[in-house]
């Protein structure tokens, strides 16, 4: 399984920023698709964004046009820049990988088996 550490995490008023770090052990393989999901408190655990080896990023519609995210494959580091931050996306957020043959990524939290132990953001 791939090791996954997430940093970066904390407080912040609302509007500001954030940027999320997830060091790997290594991008496992053209096949996977590394995530980010989040999960606040009495709530499902929810996919935000998804990328591939390639670089496509794919988002949720809840923080598309404000979160990016990228990858550092020289420094095996999945990175997620949060802009424009809003109450609602407080939550504990995870990085997370899964083999996802072809092309696009999931949402969907079961499809990832290798996770981080997350990272807690609190927007106020």
């Amino acid at each position: 399984d791939v090791q996954l550490v997430e940093s970066g995490g904390g407080s912040v008023q609302a509007g500001g920023s954030l940027r999320l770090s997830c060091a790997h052990s290594g991008y496992p393989s053209s096949r996977h698709c590394m995530g980010w999901f989040r999960q606040a408190p009495g709530k499902a655990r929810e996919g935000i964004a998804g990328i591939r080896r390639n670089g496509d990023a794919y988002y949720a519609d809840s923080v598309k046009g404000r979160f990016a995210i990228s990858l550092d494959n020289a420094k095996n580091t999945l990175y997620l820049q949060m802009n424009s931050l809003k109450s609602e996306d407080t939550a504990l957020y995870y990085c997370a990988t899964g083999s996802l043959p072809g092309i696009g990524w999931s949402p969907l939290y079961y499809e990832y088996n290798s996770w981080g132990q997350g990272t807690q953001v609190t927007v106020s």
